[in-house]
């Protein structure tokens, strides 16, 4: 116990001078680019003109990443809400549309 109470009074650390953490304001336009929306968007284009079910639910899988990362929610909200509509429009084309040609089912 008394091996505790020394070293507390030795501790160099001084609380009087430590201020809390205030981070700086960014820039909208600065901001890193988001790149699992992006990857996103890319993914429902080509799950919709190809037809490609992995890329739909991909593209479904980074908006996912994209909306829990979101910084700025005007620019982002836009981006991520176009690629959820490709997407969903690819999962429906493909999995209610008509088959394709040459694919049995």
């Amino acid at each position: 116990m008394s091996s505790h109470n020394s070293a507390s009074a030795n501790d160099p650390r001084q609380p009087s001078t430590a201020k809390p953490f205030v981070a700086t304001p960014v820039a909208p336009q600065e901001l890193p680019i988001d790149y699992a929306g992006f990857i996103a968007v890319v993914f429902g284009i080509v799950g919709v003109m190809f037809r490609y079910k992995i890329c739909s639910w991909l593209a479904i899988i980074f908006c996912a990443q994209s909306l829990s990362n979101m910084r700025n929610i005007e620019t982002d909200l836009k981006q991520i809400s176009m690629a959820m509509m490709f997407a969903i429009m690819g999962l429906v084309t493909n999995y209610l549309g008509p088959a394709r040609p040459g694919t049995k089912g």
